[in-house]
């Protein structure tokens, strides 16, 4: 008997892309391994989505996936996601009888639980008769032209000719995550893009913050930006306020464009022209400034607004016209900087990893070093809100275990 075990493929990171990955590689005909460290399996599927999984998106544009993606070539993913779609993802859910729901700008979510999501993909392994090892640590991995990749594990040593990294990122290290895959990326001569926090909120410290504190809790619509001229981007989503700054749809996306050091610009009141409603609130109105500012903006936020400035605390007809158009301005152009962010703990991605230009777009594989294959989060592609960093990871795994049954 060897001192080994053999196999066609060994998947590294069960998580949504190496569960896939291995699924679809085992049912092509490959004998695979999927191998993970931590005790739960999926446990980021399983906390997605407030519980149940925001699986993918229905407006995903294959055409022009950089509308949806960053990194330092967003272009890289159009070849997997062009390949599997958001809609071949649908249809193995739909054949596992999994109810789901549209909630917000083509996001879809399960009806009951994430759990759903992780038996579908455990169900998929099963199907192509995966080897799965799990809690299992991985030690070592060396490589030899003759005889391939060499993994040792805490159950022995594995010999394989493809070896998957599918381990994420630095997000969330609670549930597992590590830096295992990149620093793989490294051994192997990889280059890397500096991973950072992404889709995570946004702290600000210091007295500047003080007069807001108190609105934690505190959730509305609004217009926010970042950037200067053609680097600007902006997200029209919901916003709420913590009790260390700033979180909701609107910061999570914003975030992943922002750079330390950088403002942020936020409109309180997209849509609406708050300077004309205050001049015309002056001219038929004895309330008080922060009553009529409360008909256009949330009342909490209209005292925190009014209240700093004795020149506001009065009725609005009674008000200097210089203080309301200063008032509307900050509302509808809040110039703030954040101190930072809330880091890996509160991440839902991490941005940055394995060099694109390292890979193949069409199988995912190193470049300069054969048989060595990076899928997922732990790649330098990161998508919006709202599903598409999953739909990423199915296409990824599904373009590598294309290639490797090729």
């Amino acid at each position: 008997m060897p001192a080994f075990d053999s196999f066609d493929a060994v998947v590294i990171g069960a998580g949504a892309a190496g569960l896939f990955c291995a699924a679809q590689a085992g049912q092509r005909g490959l004998k695979v391994l999927l191998v993970d460290h931590f005790a739960r399996v999926a446990e980021k599927i399983r906390i997605s989505g407030g519980g149940r999984a925001n699986f993918t998106n229905r407006e995903l544009d294959v055409r022009a996936p950089q509308r949806h993606f960053i990194g330092e070539n967003p272009n890289f993913c159009r070849s997997a996601l062009s390949r599997y779609t958001p809609q071949h993802f649908i249809a193995l859910v739909e054949k596992h009888g999994i109810a789901f729901h549209e909630k917000h700008k083509g996001q879809l979510f399960c009806d009951g639980s994430a759990q759903q999501l992780i038996d579908m993909l455990l169900a998929e392994c099963a199907a192509g008769g995966v080897t799965h090892w799990q809690p299992c640590k991985v030690g070592e991995v060396a490589f030899s032209a003759e005889d391939g990749y060499r993994v040792e594990t805490e159950r022995g040593t594995v010999r394989t000719p493809r070896l998957v990294v599918a381990t994420g990122g630095l997000s969330i290290p609670q549930i597992g995550a590590s830096d295992f895959g990149h620093r793989l990326a490294t051994q192997f001569g990889l280059r890397l893009v500096p991973p950072r926090p992404a889709l995570v909120p946004l702290t600000f410290g210091g007295e500047a913050w003080a007069p807001y504190a108190g609105l934690a809790g505190l959730a509305l619509p609004v217009q926010i930006e970042t950037g200067a001229r053609k680097e600007r981007t902006s997200f029209l989503e919901d916003l709420l306020f913590t009790h260390r700054g700033l979180s909701g749809p609107a910061v999570l996306q914003i975030s992943s464009y922002w750079r330390p050091g950088a403002p942020l610009g936020i409109d309180f009141a997209p849509g609406i022209d708050i300077a004309a409603a205050l001049a015309e609130a002056k001219q038929r109105s004895r309330k008080r400034i922060g009553n009529e500012l409360a008909t256009l903006v949330p009342a909490r936020l209209a005292e925190a607004w009014t209240g700093q400035d004795p020149a506001l605390q009065r009725p609005i007809n009674e008000a200097a016209d210089r203080a309301l158009a200063a008032l509307a301005e900050r509302i509808a152009r809040w110039q703030i900087t954040p101190s930072g962010t809330e880091g890996y703990r509160k991440a839902e991605v991490t941005a940055g990893g394995v060099d694109t230009r390292e890979l193949s777009s069409q199988t995912l594989e190193a470049r300069q070093q054969p048989g060595l294959h990076f899928i997922g989060e732990v790649v330098d592609v990161t998508g919006w809100l709202g599903g598409y960093n999953f739909q990423w990871a199915w296409a990824s795994a599904h373009a590598c275990a294309e290639a490797l049954a090729a």
